[in-house]
This record gives structure tokens, C-alpha cells and sequence, in this order.
């Protein structure tokens, strides 16, 4: 594809972030695409998961349908209604069937909002660019996210590939669930790769992310092999009752067992996406589960343990 075609290509992001120092090397711009093939029950960002895009509502932000009923008088398919606490009531299943979602734009306070928006590969370079300074001083760069970015494999390439012309950095954090084809693809354009392996247990990852984990595994180590000059970052979420024991961490050091372009990070249970869930009409999967966060010490220590040998 030719530059002219890769600044036109369009895909469906939720956020553009400015000055992250958490996704990869320095300071960058994380661009976050929406969908992803896996649904992990932890997800800190559901409104990445589907592909389309969502209506939020925030609450705490309406101030009540006895001053306004914009949003009731802007939805098209009647699923907005009144509620009993003088708030609007959602209903999902026709509000899904909705492409304007007009009353998002409707509402004053922005008590309704959108998550995603259709985005062109050349506007979201030139959002980046506006911070290239900050790049050349950290040796940052641009992040692609999600979501599983490489799920819009076509509007993710795109993006890498114009980037490079631009000479910005790039990395990419990848749940490994793609084919290899697209990766390898992804591979030689990006400056940096943070891939995250849950579990090595087949059935226990698809039990808790909706799918297996035999082509992520594969997807990896075809990835520290084939392109062993290319900084890998291989993170693992330290989930309660999913992968917090010894034995899971020992079998990812032995997996990551001689592999010098690999570093290692395990990162601390959250629940920071919990309100998201909420403004979505989705209860939180994981409940009132809750872990120290001093596990993902314990589980990083045990990982570079059995990776040493």
C-alpha cells in the first residue's frame, strides 16, 4: 500500500493518550484501537472490547430529566427512556442497532458519551507529531493499544508504516492472539513489543479470556526467534484465582528461558476499570476479588528464578 492510501486508511480508536511513561520506552502517545478476540475477565477497558462504538453514561454528570430530556427526544430507536431517579434509562440490545448515536451530542452535560470514533491514519499522526520534541529528548515514541491493536490489522499497519516515514518510534502492546502473518507484518516496523502471556494452561486461559492460548505461546516464541534484535517486553497481570501461583510463573521463566532480546514484567491486580463497566450497563466480572499487591513481586522474582535455571 502507498503512503497516499496508508494517511487515508480509517479504523475505530477510543483514545488518543498524551504523555504516558508506562508503554514502552520515554514518553509517548498511546494510540488505543477498539476490539480485541479475547474478553479477559479483568479487562481494565471494556469499551475496547467490541469493534463498535458504545454509548457511556455517566450518571453523576446528568442533571436530571426534570431540566432536560435531549437524549430521549434525539434517539431515533426509543431506547432511552425515563427512570424512576430521574435519570435516563438505557436499553442496550436497541441502542446496539443504533449507527448515529445522536444523543451522545445531544446531552449538555456529557452525562452520554461515545466510546469510539472513526479516525484517519493522518490525523492521528499529526496528534502525535505535536509532541515529537518530547520524543527526541526520552526516546519516545508512538504506542499502539487497545483493545488488541492488530485486530484492525490493516489500519494498524498503516499506521506503523506511515510513522516510520515520519521517523516517530514505535511499539506495541499485543495480546499475542493474532495470526502470525499480521505480527511478523507488525514486527518489522515497530522500534519496541510489550506482549502479554496470562497463562500457559490452555483451558485455564480460555476459561477466563474466551480463547486459547496455543497460538499466543506460538506466536512468541516465533517472535524472540525470528526477530531477536527487536526489544521484547513480556508482561503477565497477576490475577487472583487465575494465575497467582508459583507453578504458573515457574512455567513462564522456563518459557522464556534463553531468549536474550526479552525482558520480564509482572504487574499488580487492579481495579481501576470497574466505573467503566458501570457507565457501559455491565456488572464487573471479577467481583470483590482482590490480591497483595505484593504477589506480583513474589510472581516476578519466581519467573527470573526458573528462567536463570
Amino acid at each position: 500500500m502507498g503512503s497516499f492510501e496508508d494517511k487515508k486508511t480509517t479504523g475505530m480508536v477510543f483514545n488518543v493518550q498524551k504523555y504516558s511513561v508506562h508503554d514502552g520506552p520515554g514518553i509517548r502517545t498511546i494510540v488505543f484501537l477498539k476490539g480485541c478476540p479475547l474478553s479477559c475477565v479483568w479487562c481494565s477497558n471494556p469499551e475496547s472490547q467490541s469493534l463498535l462504538p458504545q454509548l457511556a453514561f455517566n450518571q453523576g454528570r446528568c442533571i436530571g430529566l426534570d431540566k432536560c430530556t435531549r437524549c430521549i427526544d434525539a434517539c431515533r430507536k426509543g431506547a432511552i427512556t425515563p427512570a424512576p431517579e430521574n435519570t435516563p434509562a438505557i436499553n442496550r440490545d436497541l441502542c446496539r442497532q443504533c449507527a448515529t448515536l445522536e444523543c451522545a451530542g445531544a446531552c449538555p452535560s456529557q452525562g452520554l458519551i461515545v466510546y469510539g470514533e472513526t479516525m484517519k491514519v493522518e490525523t492521528i499522526l499529526d496528534k502525535v507529531e505535536q509532541d515529537s520534541v518530547f520524543y527526541k529528548r526520552s526516546g519516545g515514541g508512538m504506542t499502539l493499544s487497545g483493545g488488541e491493536p492488530l485486530f484492525q490489522s490493516d489500519f494498524a499497519l498503516a499506521l506503523l508504516r506511515e510513522a516510520k516515514k515520519r521517523r516517530i518510534k514505535t511499539a506495541i502492546e499485543t495480546c499475542g492472539a493474532v495470526s502470525w502473518e499480521v505480527l511478523s507484518a507488525a514486527a518489522g516496523l515497530l522500534n519496541s513489543v510489550l506482549f502479554d502471556i496470562k497463562h500457559t494452561d490452555s483451558a485455564k486461559h480460555k476459561e477466563a479470556t474466551g480463547g486459547g492460548n496455543e497460538a499466543i505461546i506460538n506466536n512468541l516464541e516465533r517472535l524472540l526467534a525470528e526477530f531477536p534484535k527487536l526489544p521484547v517486553l513480556v508482561r503477565t497481570p497477576v490475577i487472583p484465582g487465575f494465575n497467582d501461583s508459583d507453578t504458573v510463573a515457574e512455567q513462564i521463566g522456563r518459557l522464556l528461558a534463553g531468549y536474550g532480546n526479552v525482558t520480564y514484567e509482572a504487574l499488580a491486580y487492579h481495579r481501576l476499570g470497574t466505573q467503566k463497566y458501570v457507565f457501559l450497563g455491565r456488572e464487573y466480572p471479577m467481583g470483590e476479588e482482590s490480591l497483595p499487591r505484593e504477589a506480583a513481586g513474589r510472581f516476578q522474582r519466581t519467573v527470573e528464578a526458573a528462567r536463570a535455571g
